[in-house]
């Protein structure tokens, strides 16, 4: 599955940060995790933390796929609002799910300051009504954040023209976010892993997975098997191969980055995440660099040549989008990309078994807008499900939730 188009500007930023060898031997571990992008990196990070064989298999290089496209917003706002989420699932769910990715992204912030070099930066998010229809739900769902315990704040229109330099309804202020390199992170975890006795390897793809009476075989293409007992599949929006129907949509998105621009210019934009109530959304932040990197105009496409065409055109349509909303802005693309992107109905993603492959075999499948911020939170989940704990949020991440 060809997973992104065009330049991902971690890719070629940082280029192959490490060479992993590939596994060409009948091994042995306790827990294999599929998939050496960052979601797989938490997991293995958070496993081999806690004393368990960890063993990796990526089949591309480390990190070459959805995470050096990912924009890498972290967040706790949820794609689908939280008043959305205590209509289907109760107010107490639906405010563990948010609370639950608030306190990831502090997690994620001790995490980036023990390795270093990951370019984690705390931010603020202003989520804006894309027009004036919008601004009663998000107000809200302002309140209904308040009522529980969320810092944030109801800009007007007025402000957001003072304080951030474009003109909207209003928008949502939150305190609580962050922006990180997802690619540098993924390497410097897998390192760590490596550290501890773990095992990576990358260019080694899984082509069968056998079940055993007390383990699991996975059959490698090149004829090696590896046997565990534990797998988790970590394959981003691959791992929907290994279930029986799919349980998200495949759609592309598009990103693309300029050069870095004068902090001036940028203002209040570079300590903001910048995103808008319209679907699909545009979105922005900025890197350390002081470069913006944007977002969004997803569509359904699924064929990857026909979102490679369409890469350079949705870069041009973003770029008038923000010159629009900042006509003092002059924007130009200096790299721009595509991906696949998954969404679940809910907006909430899937963390362990799946009735068509017994509970030795976790997903994780951190689909949507906070995949990484969702990426801590199955680490931890995960953990719990293979060391036979239970965790808060076991059923509601599950495949069992719309039961």
């Amino acid at each position: 599955m060809d997973l992104k188009s065009g330049y991902p500007f971690w890719a070629i930023k940082n280029g192959l940060l490490t060479t992993f060898p590939q596994l060409t031997h009948d091994h042995q571990c306790d827990v294999a995790v599929i998939g050496g992008g960052i979601t797989g990196a938490l997991i293995a990070n958070e496993l081999s933390e806690h004393g368990h064989h960890v063993v990796v298999l990526e089949r591309r290089d480390i990190g070459w796929g959805s995470t050096a496209a990912s924009t890498a917003l972290l967040q706790y706002e949820i794609d689908t609002h939280l008043t959305e989420l205590a209509r289907r699932y109760g107010e107490e769910n639906g405010v563990l799910a948010y609370q639950a990715c608030a306190d990831a992204i502090l997690e994620l912030e001790t995490l980036a300051r023990e390795l270093g070099g990951v370019e984690f930066e705390r931010q603020k998010s202003l989520y804006f009504a894309s027009n004036e229809e919008d601004v009663a739900s998000l107000k809200a769902e302002l309140a209904l954040r308040q009522k529980n315990g969320f810092e944030a704040s109801w800009l007007e229109q007025q402000v957001l023209v003072e304080r951030y330099g474009f003109k909207a309804p209003g928008g949502i202020l939150t305190e609580l976010a962050a922006s990180v390199d997802p690619y540098q992170m993924a390497y410097q975890l897998f390192n760590k892993v490596a550290s501890r006795g773990g095992e990576v390897y990358d260019r080694t793809q899984v082509s069968e997975m056998i079940q055993r009476d007390d383990h699991l075989a996975l059959r490698l293409t090149n004829g090696a098997t590896l046997s565990c007992q534990q797998v988790v599949i970590a394959a981003g929006y691959e791992s929907q191969a290994w279930l029986p129907e799919p349980v998200a949509k495949n759609r592309s998105s598009y990103a693309f980055i300029t050069d870095p621009l004068p902090l001036e210019m940028l203002g209040e934009l570079k300590q903001t995440l910048v995103w808008e109530s319209a679907r699909p959304y545009l979105y922005l932040r900025t890197t350390v660099d002081g470069r913006l990197l944007i977002g969004g105009d997803d569509d359904d496409q699924d064929i990857p040549g026909r979102r490679d065409d369409r890469v350079i055109e949705k870069a041009q349509g973003l770029a008038k989008k923000v010159e629009a909303l900042w006509p003092s802005l002059t924007i130009n693309p200096t790299f721009s990309w595509g991906g696949t992107f998954a969404e679940t109905e809910d907006g909430l993603p899937y963390f362990g078994p799946h009735e068509a492959h017994g509970k030795r075999v976790h997903f994780a499948m951190a689909y949507g807008g906070n995949g990484i911020s969702y990426s801590m939170v199955g680490a931890k989940l995960v953990r719990a499900l293979i060391e036979g704990r239970e965790h808060p949020l076991a059923t509601l991440f599950s495949f069992e939730r719309h039961a």
